[in-house]
């Protein structure tokens, strides 16, 4: 068990899963179908295959729940993507409370003529697990291997507090 020191606990139990057996990647190539007419891929072609990673990912954790994507946040287009490059996207599970998951996805371009990669950017998907009633289930412990995933769990952790907090001070704006 790794305690933190703001009380969080993660159990190495059977009843987790680590952070590899859960990770995805995928790569496809962009098409004059998916950009503009001078050539740059739309960022809703991005963030469609963001979202399908990062609910693969998600599902793979969670097994059999129905899973949601309930936010994505901070999602940078630090550079461009072009028609004819190779767009990577390579998902991992950050970050696990009761039933909400917090996957991060890495964007890269790579340009296949010049065999070169550029990381083109990165997006938190926060995803819940549904039951069959539609009813939010409780998913596998996160089980940490290491200092990096530690550390990737407590800044996902401080994301997860971070929307809670936003959540609520909208709420209470609405009311007034």
């Amino acid at each position: 068990m790794i305690n933190t020191n703001n009380t969080t606990e993660i159990q190495n139990s059977k009843t987790g899963k680590t952070v590899r057996e859960s990770e995805g990647e995928t790569t496809l190539v962009m098409l004059p179908s998916d950009a503009n007419p001078l050539g740059n891929v739309f960022g809703g072609i991005i963030l469609k295959h963001v979202d399908l990673i990062a609910g693969l990912v998600a599902k793979r954790h969670a097994g059999h729940a129905n899973i949601v994507t309930a936010s994505m946040d901070s999602m940078t287009f630090a550079k461009p993507v072009y028609i004819g490059n190779a767009l990577i996207l390579k998902a991992r599970i950050n970050y696990v409370k009761r039933s909400s998951m917090e996957v991060e996805v890495n964007i890269e371009a790579e340009d296949l003529n010049k065999s070169q990669k550029v990381l083109t950017g990165t997006a938190y998907v926060t995803l819940v697990a549904l039951d069959e009633k539609g009813k939010p289930i409780e998913v596998p412990k996160l089980i940490l291997q290491n200092i990096e995933e530690e550390e990737r769990f407590l800044e996902g952790e401080n994301r997860m507090q971070t929307r809670l907090k936003n959540r609520e001070i909208k709420k209470r704006q609405k009311e007034n």
